[in-house]
Parts: structure tokens; C-alpha cells; sequence
């Protein structure tokens, strides 16, 4: 009886208990080793292995829990695999001007309003940007496009619309990546600022979150170490090498760089303002068309890394263009964004009578 150690579904049996795995489509024994499942933590369980009186090899799991899996796409049979492979993700946050009061300017009794007015005054005098700490900050926008395994975009879809709360917003986000398996984020600078946010509001409000503060599982597969891209695809950090270069022009470059819209006339720096004159659905509409520049963004960054080719990246372009048309009667904001649509075109390939004159000497 050989004895195998391979990742067993957080779900699948309590503490020293045991249950019966899906038969194994092998006839030999399978040598002891570890197994590790892209992106799963490694042993969670002792497995032997037999075979029936059926000529089926069968798994059965005498589980010893360790702790649970970061992700739920072990060996669940095909079928149960969530479609949802990544959630690319962005936020747009606002200042919590009571907090503000408190922590800023204890004692003065300054509103909220106040407060918040002469912190953004400081910051303005000080750095040239009047933009807070994430310490500070509420998500009143969450705009998320779920992506399945090919890369395809199967929807995008705001947070706790219309009412936009920020504790139910933060709670739907963690609880959507649960429920969907807990698929890869991607986002674009989301370790320095939309993922602490999220965080802090987690820890605000009281949710738990173990499998994304899953602490003790070894430093790689932390969900929040920030070179585990299986658990959160920074595209700034990739694209940065992780800071070691200043990628100046931020999302808006890269977007413009292959034909994306980019900012087309909002920013981050408008938000504040915009929220308190009431305009909180033009703040998720703004975000809705950051998460689909980050998606292109994302696309092309597949195809820089080797894991989707150009002809794919421009049939699941064309398709996402179609899905924003069809779209657009019910939410304006795609018909915003198409209006600026530009379609990339790879250069010129040199004639072959001049090959040889741009080879690298």
C-alpha cells in the first residue's frame, strides 16, 4: 500500500476525520511525494491508496488538518470548479472625516467637514496633492470583472449598487471571493492602496477573513506575501518589477500604450469632491472603466508573459468590445468609454530584403 501526500479541499472533512476521495484513473501504485495544486498550499492530508475489487484505484483520506487552503481549486472534479479564475478588481474611496476629527485634531472639535477640509489643506501645502492616507479612507466604489480560466470576461459588476455603503461593499467583496473559490485579484497598484483599504475595513467592521490572513501557512503562499501572484496579480508591481522602476503614468500609460481609453477626464484626486456633490453613481461609473482598462492591461500583460498569444488577446479584445456595445443601452458609462475606444496595431515588419540590415550585429 504506497502512501501519497497531495492538497486535500479546506472542505472536505473535520479534524481527524476521514472520507472517500473520487477513484483515480491510474492501474500503479504512485510513489510517496508531495504534490502541490496551482495554488494550494501543499500537505493538508495523508492519503493511502488501494486498489478495489473493482480494478479502480481509490483515494481514501485520513485527513490530519493543518489549516485551510488559500484557494478551493484543489481536487474538486470539474464540473464543481468555479468558472470564475480572476477577479480584476479596482476601488475609489472616500475620507472618513470623523475619524479625521479624532485622530488629526483631538480636542478641537472640529466637524467632520471641517476636519477633512483642513486636512486636505495640510497635505495640499505639504505635497502638491491633497490625497489621504489609506488609513483614513472608506470604499464607496468596488468594481469588479470576473475572468475565467481562457481570460474571457464574463461580467463587471459594482458593489451594493446604488446605495454604495461602504461596510456592505467591503463585506461583498470578501465574501465574493470566497464564493467564487477565491480566484486570483489582479488589480493595478492594489497591494499599496486598494487591498488595505478592503483590509481596513474588514478589520473596521468586524469581518473575518482567515484565507486571505492566512499568517501561518508558510512566508510564499501568505495570501498577502506580495510575490504570491497566485493569490493577488499586482499589474503595477509586474510591471515595475516590484518598484525597482518608477512606472510613471500609471494605468492611464499602459492603457494608451495599446489603444485603451485610459482617463478620459476623471481621476482618482476627484473623487472626494465628487461624492460630496452627490455624484456617487459617476464614481462607480469612473471605476467601472478603470477595471476595464486594468482588464486590457492585464490581457496584454498575458501575452508579455507567454501565456496567451496576440491572435487570442485581439479575439477576446473584439469580444469585450461587442459584450461593452450590447451593454451600453443600460449602462451609459460603457457607451462613454467606447467613444474613446482606439484599436492597436502591432509595427511594420521589415521587408525581407532588409532583414539582415536590423539584425543585431
Amino acid at each position: 500500500m504506497s502512501r501519497i501526500r497531495i492538497p486535500v479541499p479546506y472542505r472536505t472533512a473535520p479534524e481527524g476525520g476521514a472520507v472517500r476521495a473520487s477513484a483515480l484513473d491510474r492501474a500503479t501504485s504512485i510513489p510517496e511525494s508531495r504534490y502541490r495544486c496551482h495554488g494550494c498550499h501543499p500537505v493538508h492530508g495523508l492519503l493511502r491508496l488501494w486498489t478495489s475489487g473493482g480494478g479502480r484505484d481509490i483515494l481514501d483520506l485520513n485527513i490530519e488538518t493543518r489549516r485551510p487552503l488559500s484557494r478551493s481549486a484543489a481536487v474538486f472534479p470539474e464540473e464543481r470548479r468555479p468558472a470564475v479564475s480572476y477577479l480584476i478588481f479596482d476601488i475609489e474611496a472616500i475620507a472618513d472625516g470623523a475619524l479625521v476629527s479624532r485622530i488629526r485634531y483631538p480636542g478641537q472639535g472640529l466637524p467632520p467637514e471641517a476636519a477633512l477640509a483642513k486636512y486636505r489643506a495640510e497635505l495640499l501645502e505639504q505635497n502638491g496633492k491633497d490625497i489621504l492616507p489609506v488609513t483614513f479612507m472608506l470604499p464607496i466604489s468596488v468594481a469588479v470583472a470576473k475572468i475565467d480560466a481562457e481570460y474571457k470576461l464574463l461580467d463587471l459588476v459594482t458593489l451594493d449598487a446604488p446605495q454604495y455603503r461602504p461596510h456592505v461593499i467591503a463585506k461583498n467583496f470578501w465574501q465574493g471571493w470566497n464564493h467564487y473559490g477565491r480566484p486570483t485579484l489582479v488589480s493595478f497598484n492594489g497591494r499599496g492602496y486598494d487591498l488595505p483599504v478592503l483590509e481596513l475595513a474588514a478589520f473596521r467592521y468586524g469581518y473575518s477573513v482567515p484565507a486571505w490572513f492566512n499568517v501561518e501557512a508558510r512566508s510564499f503562499e501568505q495570501s498577502r506575501n506580495r510575490y504570491n501572484s497566485d493569490a493577488h496579480l499586482d499589474l503595477y508591481d509586474l510591471m515595475s518589477n516590484f518598484g525597482a522602476t518608477r512606472l510613471t503614468g500609471g494605468l492611464n500609460l499602459l492603457a494608451n500604450l495599446i489603444g485603451k481609453p485610459g482617463k478620459t477626464g476623471v481621476d482618482g484626486s476627484q473623487v472626494q469632491d465628487m461624492y460630496d456633490s452627490g455624484q456617487v453613481d459617476a464614481v462607480n461609473d469612473y471605476c467601472r472603466c478603470d477595471v476595464l482598462d486594468t482588464y486590457f492591461v492585464f490581457l496584454r500583460s498575458r501575452v508579455l508573459l507567454g501565456k496567451l498569444t496576440l491572435e487570442k488577446e485581439h479575439e477576446l479584445v473584439a469580444a469585450t468590445r461587442q459584450w461593452l456595445e450590447q451593454q451600453a443601452a443600460t449602462v451609459p458609462a460603457y457607451a462613454e468609454y467606447l467613444s474613446h475606444w482606439g484599436d492597436w496595431t502591432p509595427p511594420q515588419t521589415p521587408p525581407v530584403a532588409d532583414a539582415a540590415n536590423s539584425e543585431l550585429g
